[in-house]
């Protein structure tokens, strides 16, 4: 894009110069010899950038500066004077200036200026233009992506969501499961009909099943009530169990069998009651090697796992990381009353090259961090944890060139048990799990490389 800029003095002299210098420069550039002059051609053509006189006939500096930050927040202005004091700076930095020289300037100054206020407003625009992008192609019910993978997931989604099969979710924490869920529920006939989540994992066996079933009073200590159960409330619509690999045996078998009947009895009750409700069950765990494990039942994964849809974590989609960054960004300019619609190259990449351990709701906690603590309207390397621009996930082969056999299989094995640390969210059960050692064998290696 071009930069548009507007000069407005009153010295023929210094506005012929800038005028040259900035359209040698490659900018778009308009002249004005007094500030009502300025209100005209910025009605016209709204610049990005206004360099102004402060003492002019007609309209000063001042009040044309004041018009402009009440008026036209998007310009970005700089003033100039010959009768410069702290009280007039600190006036026009008050009211919006983005910066003050005083006469005689140094032009390179001024042309730096210009250059830093150029480049920020590029970013914006560009900044604007995936915002736009997207809002109208890549956002399916707040699930962002572009990645190939992520668009072949919403394909199925529509695909699956006029069905009543049910669904199970899997991959790692953080991916965006519950998303997915939604997506599936609002997208079907039973839109009209209740959404009720569940998850399964933070509940004991005999609170989750009051939870699933209801109770009747008195049915055990604490119950001065009859309870609707998850089910009952859901019938007609859907019901989606999280963490649905954390349940006990036990549970295992009360919910297979509403999966299979469609039936249940409330805690304390002998009466069966009927429902029809479509499950979507998720997981972060492997479910396959729990069976093997005898750990849950092969009968309950094969009725839940009717239509499965795996989603990719982070690292594996990393063409998504900008349009997440500027879907956070909105979204926390709008929470605390911020403006900031910019990063910089050298944060953009870091956050790419991160491994991103706890995927998109790591993401989004970072750059909530970021918005929350800038200062500066642009966010840079410096908002963000040092561990982001460490690469440390990556295998450095220059580490374990040298020594024995023995030490360089040691030394390649401690890397890669630190990055699937990462990778898990630093869970040792499931990085145990991940790379498919007894968590005896697992706790031992930690104590060997003396990882904390």
């Amino acid at each position: 894009m071009k930069i548009r800029i507007l000069i407005v003095d009153d010295e023929t002299d210094a506005l012929d110069l800038m005028e040259e210098v900035f359209t040698k420069q490659g900018y778009e550039t308009y002249t004005a010899r007094d500030g009502l002059e300025a209100l005209n051609i910025i009605r016209e053509t709204e610049p990005d950038i206004l360099i102004s006189d402060m003492m002019m006939p007609e309209m000063n500096g001042i009040e044309l500066l004041d018009t402009v930050s009440k008026n036209y927040r998007d310009i970005s202005v700089i003033m100039i004077t010959a009768y410069g004091t702290i009280e007039t700076a600190v006036e026009a930095m008050k009211k919006g200036a983005k910066d003050y020289f005083l006469k005689p300037f140094r032009l390179e100054e001024i042309i730096a200026k210009v250059g830093t206020l150029a480049q920020l407003k590029s970013l914006k625009v560009e900044n604007q233009y995936l915002r736009e992008k997207l809002s109208q192609q890549y956002n399916f019910h707040n699930i962002i992506g572009k990645n190939s993978n992520m668009l072949e997931l919403f394909n199925l989604v529509k695909d699956i969501a006029k069905t009543t099969s049910t669904i199970l979710i899997t991959g790692e924490s953080g991916t965006g499961k519950e998303l997915i869920a939604n997506a599936i529920h609002f997208n079907s006939e039973r839109i009209k009909m209740p959404f009720v989540k569940v998850n399964c994992g933070v509940l004991a066996e005999n609170l989750l099943e009051s939870e699933l079933f209801g109770h009747i009073k008195g049915s055990f200590t604490g119950a001065i009530r009859d309870k609707l159960g998850r089910f009952e409330i859901a019938d007609g619509g859907t019901i989606f169990l999280d963490e649905i690999g954390d349940i006990s045996p036990n549970m295992q078998l009360k919910l297979l069998r509403v999966l299979q009947e469609g039936e249940f009895e409330r805690v304390g009750s002998t009466e069966t009651l009927k429902v029809d409700v479509r499950i979507i069950a998720a997981t972060n765990k492997d479910l396959t090697d729990l069976m093997m494990k005898g750990e849950f039942r092969q009968d309950l994964y094969y009725r839940l796992n009717v239509i499965p849809i795996e989603v990719p974590p982070l690292r594996e989609r990393k063409d998504d990381i900008p349009l997440l960054i500027s879907h956070f960004l909105d979204k926390f300019n709008k929470q605390f009353n911020k403006n900031i619609d910019i990063i910089d190259d050298d944060a953009m990449k870091y956050l790419q090259n991160y491994s991103w351990p706890g995927n998109i709701r790591e993401l989004e906690n970072l750059v909530e961090r970021a918005v929350v603590l800038n200062k500066t309207g642009r966010l840079t390397a410096k908002d963000f944890p040092t561990y982001v621009s460490k690469q440390e996930d990556e295998i450095d082969l220059n580490l374990i060139s040298d020594g024995s056999l023995i030490d360089i299989v040691d030394s390649y094995e401690k890397q890669i048990i630190l990055r699937a640390l990462r990778e898990n969210n630093f869970n040792k059960l499931r990085t145990a799990e991940k790379l498919g050692i007894h968590r005896s064998t697992f706790m031992s290696k930690l104590k060997k490389y003396e990882i904390s």
